[in-house]
């Protein structure tokens, strides 16, 4: 088992920047890819952005050229730098990870999941 836990979600004005973290714990051995889905109020869940454990990333159409993921594998963590933000990326953030290196568009396949965190921009 994989454990997940996100931090760094909040209120902020759009045009600012937030930095999500997300600690794995347990068997980290297994996982081949980690990635960020977003969901907001009656939309459905989306791809934010992902990296690979050889380091190949993934974004959402939505985010490029104003997310950045990282990651610090000394630390087993994945970060989510969040930049321009915009009203309509409020959303739950979901940290996610998997066994596998592919990341869906709903993320209906990753094996393991975070317990979401609040982001929340105001014009």
């Amino acid at each position: 088992q994989v454990q997940l836990v996100e931090s760094g979600g909040g209120l902020v004005q759009a045009g600012g920047f937030l930095r999500l973290s997300c600690a794995a714990s347990g068997s980290i051995s297994s996982i081949n890819a980690m990635a960020w889905y977003r969901q907001a109020p009656g939309k459905e869940r989306e791809l934010v952005a992902g990296i690979t454990i050889g380091g190949s990333t993934k974004y959402g159409d939505s985010v490029k050229g104003r997310f950045i993921i990282s990651r610090d594998r000394a630390k087993n963590t994945v970060y989510l730098r969040m930049n321009s933000l915009r009203p309509e990326d409020t959303a739950v953030y979901y940290c996610t990870a998997d066994r596998g290196s592919y990341f869906g568009p709903s993320g209906d396949g990753m094996d393991y999941w975070g317990q979401g965190t609040l982001v929340t921009v105001y014009s």
